[in-house]
């Protein structure tokens, strides 16, 4: 065996006949080896035993709609281009356990899950797919949140890279610099001739490999002959499409035509995310015994193009093919710069091969965004530390019915972490068994308390309003950007909502009067659709009485009584505001309610001289995670979970009002 330390070349020489004995080191040291091998006349990222079972002298076909295997005339056995599974499988598995969950009579509990990371080798990993690796630690490692699990299984994997020595029309990485030179994140990299492989170590794990493998240094003709096999793969790819600018020209297209026409042939069966090697957005599931008392929640694949993936209390705010399709590409290409600081695409192709109507993802980028501008910089992203994440019992102390769906529930004993959150703050709170809720804090109570009122909308609200005094659920926050009460100081406050949107505001409500000599006039504005339907009817009869506070509302005698349309509560909230007489121009807006009641009311704002850098509103989207990582609450280049829910209205620009965004 060479003495890699002697040796004056960086490159060694493994014989073909040898490479088994890589594959063997690897499995003595307890490891299963994921590599590429034929399944369902496809070649795919499976577990193997060895050599015998790589793709020998088998090829492929690919194009736009198209992938077939060929025989070859050598026994190269990685002379393929990326097949439909990608490494993203085992590091970031389908279904994963998260979390159990115990529900023992009104008492909750909730605790890690029982697992294991297994211990991986990956062979044959392409530069493509370990920029995709590196595309996923950043999302997964490098943000507020980290996934233990994905943690565990990185951490310990070895990976052996493989140049490519073919390319598919379907290919651009060179386009999006990510290949086809293995460049980094491996610890061995193995270039294949037909007599054998040249190796490079790329880790100290990587040499101590070598150091046990029977190879000799490489020559010079076998470096060359490494060296010109993969720039002719780079030639053969060439560059197919112009990244340069593309960020700013593709969030300056939103509304492109082309969106509806790509529609027409989307099937949005979400093959191109579950190919693709960077997606991560994920549901929770909740598995339960039969009497409800253990629960195991998992992590499952979802995908932006699934019709529910968009859905909320007040309907789906993706419900076209088209919103869902310009979702996918938008943040491929765009708003993922703005969140993770890369672009989420790697050129693998596969999105183009898998797609049964063969859409080619770079067709559509330059229809729709043709230019070349400037590149955009990236953000920097900065490793921090982890946040925990587990849920922790509280009890309901006290119920309240508002309305006919909706209740307050009260808790009690938080600690100082769970108590001291900021108005317009939510919890993410869970019951065994049930997805978890968003769930606004409507009231802080010092020390230890909170209140949180809760519209009975679907089976995990239905469940929590079903609880009475003494029963425990699970908590997690209070996580997300509240109202920036501070800014209003010195200011007049103008505050329009409606129905519950009433609920996320009263910890402001409650700041203001507490403190009230700090502010100005304060105007508050409430719409409901009846009498009954209206929350916390006692204290808005108290505000009524108020002198320091402008209250309308319609179904408070001599509150707004005399605004009257035809056009329910949001229109006769908008026109008591058109109809008033004070000035806006010191004056700070909070709005919460519908979008298009808030789209309408920014409009009325602005004609009493409020700018949108003083209007603040609060959106609603799907939020399973609370942490921005599940994907589901994305609105452009914003999670709403984590940069919200409330939103300085010149921040979102032309993201707010859009639809399907």
């Amino acid at each position: 065996m060479l003495s890699l330390h002697a040796a004056s070349s960086p490159a060694f020489f493994l014989a073909r006949a040898d490479l088994g004995r890589l594959l063997d080191l690897l499995r003595e040291d307890g490891r299963r080896l994921i590599g590429p091998t034929v399944r369902d006349d496809a070649i795919v990222c499976d577990e193997i035993r060895g050599v015998a079972d790589l793709p020998a002298g088998r090829g492929d076909r690919q194009a736009p709609g198209r992938y077939a295997l060929t025989e070859r005339a050598d026994e190269r056995l990685f002379d393929f281009v990326v097949g439909p599974t990608s490494w993203k499988r085992f590091t970031y598995p389908p279904r994963v356990p998260i979390g159990r969950a115990r529900r023992e009579g009104g008492a909750v509990s909730f605790g890690p899950p029982e697992t294991d990371a297994p211990l991986l080798a990956f062979i044959g990993v392409r530069a493509c797919e370990l920029a995709a690796l590196g595309v996923q630690d950043r999302v997964l490692l490098g943000g507020p949140y980290t996934d233990e699990d994905y943690r565990a299984r990185r951490q310990t994997a070895i990976v052996v890279a493989v140049q490519c020595a073919t390319a598919a029309p379907t290919c651009f990485c060179t386009s999006m610099d990510s290949g086809p030179e293995v460049r980094g994140g491996h610890d061995l990299a193995l270039t294949e001739l037909d007599a054998g492989f040249i190796l490079e170590s790329g880790s100290p794990t990587g040499t101590a490999l070598l150091e046990r493998l029977p190879v000799t240094a490489a020559t010079v003709d076998q470096a060359v002959a490494a060296a010109q096999q993969t720039a002719a793969v780079r030639a053969r790819i060439g560059d197919p499409l112009p990244t340069a600018g593309l960020h700013d020209r593709l969030l300056a297209k939103l509304d492109s035509p082309r969106w509806a026409e790509v529609a027409e042939r989307c099937l949005s069966c979400a093959n191109c995310t579950l190919v693709c090697p960077t997606c991560f957005c994920s549901s929770i599931e909740r598995v339960g015994d039969l009497d409800g008392r253990d629960a195991e929640s998992r992590r499952i694949w979802d995908s932006c193009f699934n019709p529910g993936f968009a859905k909320v209390a007040g309907g789906n705010f993706r419900a076209r093919v088209q919103d869902r399709y310009r979702q996918w590409l938008t943040h491929k290409f765009a708003t993922w710069w703005d969140q993770f600081g890369s672009s989420g695409c790697v050129g693998c192709g596969r999105c183009i091969t898998w797609c049964p109507v063969g859409i080619d993802v770079r067709e559509e980028l330059l229809a729709i965004a043709p230019a070349v501008p400037a590149p955009p910089l990236p953000a920097a992203v900065e490793d921090v530390p982890v946040v925990p994440q587990e849920y922790v019992p509280t009890r309901v102390v006290d119920k309240r019915q508002e309305t006919g769906d909706t209740w307050t529930l009260t808790l009690a004993g938080l600690d100082d972490v769970h108590a001291a959150g900021r108005p317009g703050q939510f919890l993410m709170v869970a019951l065994p068994a049930f997805p978890p809720a968003a769930i606004s804090v409507s009231r802080y109570l010092p020390p230890d308390g909170v209140c949180l009122t809760i519209r009975s909308a679907g089976p995990a609200t239905t469940a929590l309003v079903g609880l009475e005094p003494g029963a425990e659920v699970g908590i997690r926050g209070p996580v997300g950007v509240g109202w920036p009460v501070d800014v209003a100081a010195g200011r007049d406050i103008v505050v329009v909502t409606g129905g519950s949107g009433l609920a996320p505001l009263r910890p402001l409500i409650d700041a203001v009067l507490a403190d009230r000599a700090r502010f100005g006039e304060f105007h508050l504005y409430y719409g409901a659709r009846t009498a009954a339907d209206m929350l916390f009817r006692d204290e808005l009869e108290a505000w009524a009485a108020r002198d320091d506070l402008d209250l309308v509302c319609r179904w408070l005698p001599g509150r707004g009584a005399s605004v009257t349309t035809s056009g329910g509560a949001a229109r006769s909230t908008v026109s008591a505001i058109h109809q008033a007489t004070w000035d806006g121009s010191n004056a700070v807006a909070f709005v919460c309610g519908p979008e298009r009641m808030m789209e309408a009311t920014a409009t009325a704002l602005a004609g009493k001289a409020i700018t949108p850098d003083r209007v603040y509103v609060t959106m609603e989207r799907h939020m399973e995670c609370g942490i921005g990582l599940c994907g589901h609450c994305q609105m452009g280049r914003f999670f709403v979970c984590k940069d919200g829910p409330v939103f300085q209205l010149s921040h979102l620009g032309d993201t707010f009002g859009r639809e399907g965004i």
